[in-house]
């Protein structure tokens, strides 16, 4: 099942007081880049992020998910409706991601 573009939008504009979102569409699901970095993305409706420390620290009781058949497991963000808590998420893990390659 693809993600819908208003799941995304809401979840784009709970982000909106952060400089550097921007999204990539990707086979009906949606990526999410802040400042670059490949943070995480969005998959059947759900906001998952890559499992790094800061994340996990971030949210020690999250539930871990498939985004899809095959890939690795990622943390479901169950706090979206909290702009708070997912600005400070994303901030989070900012300094742990790790950085943007370069294009040839």
């Amino acid at each position: 099942m693809a993600s819908s573009k208003e799941y995304l939008d809401f979840i784009i504009g709970q982000l909106s007081e952060l400089e550097g979102i921007t999204y990539r569409k990707m086979m009906g699901e949606y990526i999410i880049y802040f400042r670059g970095k490949i943070v995480g993305g969005i998959y059947d409706d759900r906001l998952l992020v890559k499992p790094v420390k800061s994340a996990v620290d971030f949210m020690p009781n999250a539930v871990y998910e498939l985004p899809y058949e095959g890939a690795k497991e990622m943390l479901l963000v169950a706090e979206v409706d909290d702009r708070n808590f997912l600005t400070g998420l994303f901030n989070a893990m900012n300094d742990e991601l790790p950085a943007p390659k370069k294009k040839k």
